[in-house]
């Protein structure tokens, strides 16, 4: 699903008036089209298939965890469109087959791309690696900051929200589990 800039212009146009602005006031004439630009970047996870990125595993016969920790990750709300910010952890113990490291990171982006909550969005990267590399399990920590929190409503700004989601022996297994995040 592609971003339709088009719309997108049109609409922030639209939007611009509704506050009482003047959509062609020096400031605001090109404004409608760098937000267009600006969706079509930070929504842009629709257009990857995140399962076809974790495809690209190697035999190796490593029995231990693999481990990535701090990725920053870029996301948004949908439940009021502002930013939600911060890091993903992402821990697996492969099964004869080792996934790209990048590829963590390059499927946290994929799936924050899009308009989101941070609950799903930790355990869509967890299932996908569960479905795709087939580990005997699977760990995702997630830790953000979010602007739809700190700037209206509550305003706490600074106030961190905690997501996990455990699949196979992280989830099954306490002295796996309690390794994991002490790791992390």
């Amino acid at each position: 699903m592609a971003v339709d800039t088009s719309r997108v212009e049109k609409a922030v146009r639209e939007l611009l008036l509704a506050i009482g602005e003047n959509p062609e006031r020096d400031g605001l004439l090109n404004t409608p089209k760098r937000v267009a630009q600006m969706y079509r970047e930070i929504v842009g996870g629709y257009e990857i298939d995140p399962f076809e990125v974790l495809q690209v595993q190697f035999e190796e016969d490593h029995q231990e965890m693999v481990i990535m920790r701090d990725a920053p990750f870029y996301s948004l709300c949908e439940h009021h469109l502002l930013p939600f910010f911060g890091t993903a952890h992402v821990a697996y113990i492969p099964r004869g087959k080792v996934v790209g490291i990048s590829k963590l990171a390059r499927a946290v982006d994929i799936f924050a791309k899009r308009p989101q909550v941070q609950e799903r969005l930790t355990s869509q990267v967890a299932d996908s690696i569960m479905e795709v590399v087939n580990p005997e399990g699977v760990a995702v920590v997630m830790r953000a900051e979010h602007l739809c929190m700190a700037m209206r409503g509550v305003r706490k700004p600074g106030t961190s929200i905690v997501t996990s989601a455990l699949r196979g022996v992280f989830e099954t297994s306490s002295r796996t589990r309690s390794e994991v995040l002490s790791l992390l």
